[in-house]
């Protein structure tokens, strides 16, 4: 069983406005509604990918309840810690005219000392024997920057695997702690390295930067593929380039929680590492070509994978 926490859980509207302008009034031509947050919209994808996975985290107000009971419509097991604040709305125009996407994303809910504990109760219990669990997505107001630093060393007193997805000083904090892989975007990466990246080499001594301070394994993904230092297991690590052909997106929402999911499903099904990679930059890609987060088409990632081109790389 893999276990995905979003604490920070969202309806997500994702709008089709044909030649959107600001200041102007619009009417939308396709919208679409589903519950995210990234480790939900991970959760969404492992489903697809035909994994057992139970997506956790918390819940609040009309929206929670709505998050809760769309997620069981779409068949996704979940256990969430209700709370009083109102979960928050996120809000994605697309504007197929000029393929210019624009996002506003709400702070989120404030939450009480007394309902992280009731999650962290319940998040022990629901951990126990996971084969992964993933950590994804920014905190609420009013919890501690240190939280997944917190649940990544309880995990790893429990022995079990642990992926982070997410940014800033949350990520900062928690990639002490020793997460088994990490996998920020470009400009997570670059945040937390403190320098740009241009080269290949850039990007893959980032990569290694990432495992010094402390991930067991680090993935750094952009729209064209990713760059990776994977550990192999007996303590050495192996430096990859993946990359795609270009495509025309319909949305990017979402494209890095299908990688993630893509990667982690070929990886608890014992695929090797480039392997691994593959699906997960397939996934990704599958991801852009659906409206939705966490949302595509497996034959489509199947057409994908055969285009998908793994490199391993000497530092």
């Amino acid at each position: 069983m893999i276990v995905t926490v979003t604490v920070n859980a969202a309806l997500d509207r994702t709008l089709t406005v044909p030649n959107f302008q600001a200041g102007f009034r619009h009417r939308a031509s396709e919208s679409l509604t589903l519950p995210g947050g990234k480790g939900v919209n991970i959760a969404r994808a492992l489903k697809t990918l035909g994994q057992p996975v139970i997506a956790t985290g918390l819940a609040g107000g009309k929206t929670g309840t709505r998050i809760v009971e769309d997620l069981t419509a779409e068949g996704i097991l979940n256990d969430f810690v209700r709370i009083r604040d109102e979960s928050r709305t996120s809000t994605a125009i697309i504007d197929p005219t000029s393929n210019i996407q624009t996002e506003v994303n709400e702070y989120g809910p404030q939450v009480t000392p007394r309902e992280v504990r009731a999650f962290m109760e319940k998040f022990t219990y629901i951990a126990k024997g996971a084969d992964v669990v993933i950590l994804a997505g920014s905190l609420p107001r009013k919890v501690r920057d240190g939280f997944y630093r917190d649940l990544t060393t309880a995990l790893a007193a429990a022995h079990a695997p642990v992926v982070l997805d997410s940014a800033g000083e949350p990520l900062r904090l928690a990639i002490k702690a020793g997460p088994g892989l990490v996998s920020p975007n470009i400009f997570e990466a670059e945040a937390l390295v403190g320098h740009e990246f241009s080269e290949d080499v850039d990007f893959l001594m980032a990569a290694r930067q990432l495992c010094k301070l402390g991930a067991g394994s680090s993935i750094i993904t952009h729209s064209g593929g990713c760059y990776a230092c994977l550990a192999d297991g007996n303590g050495k690590k192996d430096f990859f380039k993946v990359t795609i052909p270009p495509l025309d997106p319909i949305s990017t929402v979402g494209s890095g929680d299908a990688f993630l999911a893509g990667f982690v499903s070929a990886r608890v099904s014992g695929k090797e590492r480039g392997e691994c990679l593959r699906h997960g930059v397939a996934c990704g890609a599958a991801n852009t070509q659906k409206y939705g987060a966490g949302v595509f088409d497996p034959n489509e990632m199947k057409r994908l994978l055969a285009k998908t081109k793994v490199e391993e790389h000497e530092l």
